[in-house]
């Protein structure tokens, strides 16, 4: 099954971006939990922190509760990965290709931490004044990303799932 996956340049490419991306998260997570601790902010650009933070929920914070039944988050999140992986088996669609790809990359790089740490590491802290963004990681963009550019293939595009 997988042999036939990888048997053209397309799907090679984005094998290859699924994994740069999980690495590249994975690694600006190791950097984080090495040499900051937790709550640490240091300015990068104007508007722009990063600042270790943890997180118990899903994307953004949302139920972020160490209390809640982390095996119940871990078995949504492992069976959302393991339909939209089933998605990208079955799709032609280069486009639709892409996002799930996107996703699963963001998916699977939190779903590691969650598994290994118990949480998820963030990072990414976006500000206009005293209004803050929920931290974020790469995981959390790759999603983001995947998600925005599917809606607008559905929206816009009239590509149907």
């Amino acid at each position: 099954m997988f042999g036939t996956l990888f048997n053209n340049k397309f799907n090679l490419t984005l094998f290859f971006l699924f994994l740069t991306l999980v690495i590249l998260d994975q690694f600006t997570k190791a950097l984080v939990i090495n040499f900051f601790n937790l709550y640490d902010s240091v300015a990068l650009l104007p508007m722009i922190n990063l600042t270790f933070v943890v997180n118990y929920g899903f994307a953004f914070g949302l139920l972020n509760n160490p209390s809640l039944n982390q095996i119940l988050v871990s078995l949504v999140i492992l069976a959302i990965i393991i339909y939209f992986l089933y998605l990208l088996i079955k799709t032609q669609d280069k486009i639709f290709q892409l996002t799930l790809t996107l996703i699963l990359a963001g998916a699977l790089g939190n779903f590691v931490d969650r598994i290994f740490r118990g949480f998820v590491i963030d990072f990414i802290d976006i500000y206009i004044g005293e209004y803050h963004w929920p931290a974020f990681n790469i995981a959390d963009s790759c999603i983001t990303v995947g998600f925005i550019v599917l809606m607008i293939n559905i929206l816009f595009l009239n590509k149907k799932l």
